[in-house]
């Protein structure tokens, strides 16, 4: 039933005159893919260098908490920007991504890794010195970090693969 609805909604959409115009300029897509692409390594660059940070690999003579400060906000309007060219990409080919099963598994996975981003910026500014207080919070942090580049690298794989699990 639900994909049933999900296939009428993507035909719907795919047949707008918004979807059209976006289908038949030739430059279009290949932008938004582009700003789409340096919006996930600007995402993923902010990311990871706090998890390095975590990892106690990178910046260790900076805390924490200066090193979240500098690079986690960058993340915010980041997603913005994923989100809008994210759309418009959707509203140019449908069924590219709401008939694909690959798609959900990206979002669903960026549901959570946002979760996680927002936790770990929250920590970092409400109790700076958290995560390097005791030997268990560092091991804490560094599974943290390494669940976060997991889950950041999983999102970039699930985005990369939904070309290769298209739907007709």
């Amino acid at each position: 039933m639900t994909g049933v609805i999900v296939g009428d909604f993507a035909k719907w959409l795919g047949a707008t005159s918004l979807s059209h115009a976006i289908q038949t300029a030739g430059w279009v897509i290949p932008a938004l893919q582009t700003i789409h692409i340096l919006a996930i390594a600007t995402l993923f660059f902010s990311a990871v260098i706090v998890d390095l940070r975590l990892w106690g690999v990178l910046q260790r003579d900076i805390a924490l908490s200066d090193v979240a400060r500098r690079f986690l906000p960058v993340i915010w309007p980041t997603v913005l920007v994923l989100l809008i060219s994210g759309s418009i990409l959707i509203i140019g080919e449908p069924r590219r991504s709401l008939l694909n099963t690959t798609f959900y598994l990206k979002m669903t996975l960026l549901a959570f890794a946002l979760v996680f981003t927002a936790v770990l910026q929250w920590s970092s500014s409400a109790a700076p010195e958290f995560w390097e207080k005791s030997m268990h919070r560092r091991v804490a942090a560094r599974f943290a970090a390494t669940l976060s580049i997991l889950l950041w690298c999983c999102i970039i794989f699930a985005g990369r693969w939904i070309a290769y699990t298209q739907v007709g």
